[in-house]
């Protein structure tokens, strides 16, 4: 049976939602608002968590999220 068979059917093919947690560098951009070299240095100082895939470069998006918890905390102080 094909995916779009089990779905037509009211099947699921995964009980919970996938969550993605890498991405890209756009999408880091956006969900960040910095700039790719604003990124690409914290990442190379080991601030921000990515790993390659190919040719491609993903940033780790919970790390992403708690380095930005921690720079909003800390500018309201």
């Amino acid at each position: 049976m094909n995916v779009r068979n089990t779905l037509e059917r009211g099947g699921t093919l995964l009980k919970e939602p996938v969550q993605r947690e890498w991405i890209s560098y756009p999408e880091a951009e956006r969900y960040s608002g910095l700039s790719h070299t604003t990124l690409w240095r914290y990442i190379g100082s080991g601030e921000l968590k990515a790993a390659r895939v190919g040719r491609s470069l993903r940033i780790h998006l919970p790390t992403l999220r708690s380095f930005m918890e921690e720079r909003a905390c800390g500018a309201s102080r």
